[in-house]
């Protein structure tokens, strides 16, 4: 016999994902590295923004950047960044 909390708990969720599906939404998660983490940290602290908005317009930007061809020009923008997050770190350790 099936541990009945477990059945409905898994029910609640498909429902909740088919929620989602109807209201055209789709689920999109990714692992990140730690200084992407360091990124997503500090975008909540400025913007107050959920998981969720940080997803959206992470792809909304990185569309419109597309739609513009400024695809390179934002890869080098977030290079640099990286470059100067990462010097940052070194001074402060010594």
């Amino acid at each position: 016999m099936k541990n009945i909390k477990l059945v409905a708990n898994a029910e609640k969720q498909k429902r909740f994902r088919d929620r989602q599906k109807a209201l055209g939404k789709k689920l999109v998660r990714a692992y990140v590295t730690p200084e992407a983490m360091e990124n997503y940290k500090e975008i909540v602290e400025k913007t107050g923004w959920t998981d969720n908005d940080i997803v959206n317009n992470s792809l909304r930007i990185t569309y419109a950047a597309y739609k513009n061809g400024q695809i390179r020009f934002l890869n080098k923008w977030l290079l640099e960044d990286d470059r100067k997050k990462k010097l940052k770190l070194k001074r402060e350790k010594l």
